[in-house]
């Protein structure tokens, strides 16, 4: 019982560890360097804002003329605090406790983006439309906050999800759901149901928005030259972050083949423990019946034991007792 327990336990951490492979349908955003390279620049934008800044208040910063309907802030935190404590509001977005940030610093800033009109420009999903505005959370290193292009930190949620509740939407067109969608650092778009309306859930950083399938290829805008991006005079020279590793289609291949070898590894060992606990047992309920036996009495015959009777079954009578 207490092996079956065991592997039980086991297949149900394997099925956990597996689950957001097997459940994630995604797409790849096309052009994801432009993008990239635009979390930089609002990175550093947002920086500017960070003057003296206490903790846990959020700053608006100012953005280029040319990106007036695109808003960014900036939240100073320390790295336990948002561990233990998480984030009751910051903008859309609420944080629970248990956010773990690595690599780990004592002090770390969360950049809030909402791309509003150029959400489509920079995270083109071919084949949907967008009904609500790209919002972006990044965490990067908050030890030293004067402006400049500072190291980005990878967060996760190791609890409950962050919320992200986009208020109104548009409406989806006809025949089509709404969906949430997170794309990720690395440029792949995954989709989840929309949770209570219009709230959704993630567990990593990266670019969340609502969207809909479009009724025709006219409605998906492709994707344009990105306009020229000011940064502030006292920011470093920002290069693309291109990730030039194995296409994403290898890593999936990758992943399932290297699952179901787990997967097939596992109930083998469970087969032979099984089997191995059955043998034992049979074993023991042997030993236990010739143990539970009545044992014989012994007697000394000479210098040796031999088992001996205690009582006969038939009394020995002489004949000459039956003569009269």
């Amino acid at each position: 019982m207490e092996v079956k327990c065991q592997a039980i336990t086991m297949l149900i951490l394997l099925i956990t560890l597996l689950w957001p492979v097997i459940e994630s349908q995604s797409v790849n955003i096309p052009e994801i360097e432009h993008a990239r390279v635009l979390d930089a620049v609002l990175q550093n934008y947002a920086y500017t804002a960070l003057i003296n800044p206490k903790t846990g208040v959020s700053y608006d910063a100012d953005v280029p003329k040319n990106f007036t309907r695109v808003q960014i802030s900036a939240l100073r935190l320390r790295t336990g605090s948002l561990f233990t404590r998480g984030v009751l509001m910051y903008k859309e977005f609420k944080i629970p406790t248990g956010v773990i940030a690595q690599p780990y610093v004592e002090w770390l800033v969360l950049v809030y983006q909402n791309l509003g009109n150029r959400s489509e420009m920079y995270y083109s999903l071919p084949g949907y439309m967008y009904l609500a505005p790209v919002l972006g959370l990044l965490a990067y290193n908050g030890t030293d906050v004067s402006p400049g292009n500072r190291p980005e930190l990878e967060i996760r949620a190791s609890k409950e999800p962050v919320s992200i509740d986009f208020g109104s939407v548009k409406p989806a067109p006809q025949g089509s759901n709404p969906m949430c969608v997170w794309v990720d650092l690395h440029g792949q778009a995954n989709f989840t149901n929309v949770v209570s309306g219009n709230q959704c859930f993630a567990f990593k950083q990266g670019h969340y928005s609502i969207v809909a399938k479009s009724n025709s290829k006219s409605e998906s805008v492709p994707p344009s030259s990105s306009p020229s991006i000011v940064p502030p005079a006292t920011s470093e020279a920002v290069k693309p972050d291109r990730n030039g590793g194995i296409d994403s289609r290898v890593w999936w291949f990758v992943i399932y083949a290297v699952g179901g070898c787990v997967v097939f590894v596992f109930l083998a060992v469970l087969a032979l423990s099984i089997r191995g606990h059955n043998k034992r047992k049979k074993t023991r309920k042997m030993e236990q019946a010739a143990e539970g036996g009545e044992p014989l009495h012994t007697t000394m015959v000479g210098g040796m034991k031999a088992p001996t009777a205690m009582v006969t079954r038939t009394q020995p009578t002489l004949e000459t007792e039956y003569v009269p």
